[in-house]
Order: structure tokens, then sequence, then C-alpha cells
């Protein structure tokens, strides 16, 4: 079921697509929070990023090169964990950066702190 989705064998989607390019795009994710660049950047780098890795699936395991669901779901999968860093970096950046305005309201968000000085 997963290789007709996917278009790779079970043990290549978990090494190189999850564990490999996943790495990638939480470091991409991170990287994009960190410089504060607008996050709609991270949709073209995370297709950039499938791409990719359907073309290391390609060339180290003989897996197809053009499979569109395979592509999608593999950019879909990348660009999610990518969001998933770039809100834990941007919440942890404004903590650090503001800590007068913002405190921790868990780990994926801040409030502004109440006025009790």
């Amino acid at each position: 079921m997963l290789e007709a989705v996917t278009g790779q064998s079970l043990g290549v989607f978990i090494g190189l697509t999850l564990i490999l390019s996943g790495a990638a795009a939480m470091a991409m994710g991170r990287a994009i929070a960190r410089t504060w660049r607008p996050i709609w950047q991270i949709v073209p780098y995370g297709l950039l990023l499938g791409a990719a890795d359907r073309f290391m699936s390609y060339a180290l395991f003989q897996e197809p090169l053009l499979h569109l669901s395979g592509f999608l779901v593999c950019s879909a999968i990348l660009i999610g964990l990518a969001l998933l860093a770039h809100r834990i970096a941007r919440t942890n950046k404004l903590l650090s950066q503001y800590p007068w305005l913002y405190e921790r309201a868990g780990p994926f968000a801040v409030r502004e702190r109440s006025g009790g000085a």
C-alpha cells in the first residue's frame, strides 16, 4: 500500500525521506525562522527538497523518478516537518529576544506578559 502511494519501499521511505530528508527539512525550517524570513518560503524550498528526495531514491535505490503522488506525499511530509521546526524556532527566538514582552504558552506558542511591574 505504501509503495503504491509513495513509489518507494518502506525502508527507503523511512531511511531516506523521513530520517535524511526530514532532518534537512527541519534544518530548513529553523533557518528560515532564525533569519526572520516569511513562512511562505518554506513551500518552494520544501518542493525542491521533495524533488531532491525523489532523485536520491531514483539514483540510489532504482525507485521510479517521475511518480507524482510520491513526490506530492513526500513533499507534503517534508513541508510539514519544516513548518513544525519553524514554529518551534520562532517561538524560541521570540522568547530569547523579547523576554520582557512574551512568555511561553506551550511548545508552539507565546503570549504577552501580564503587566505585573
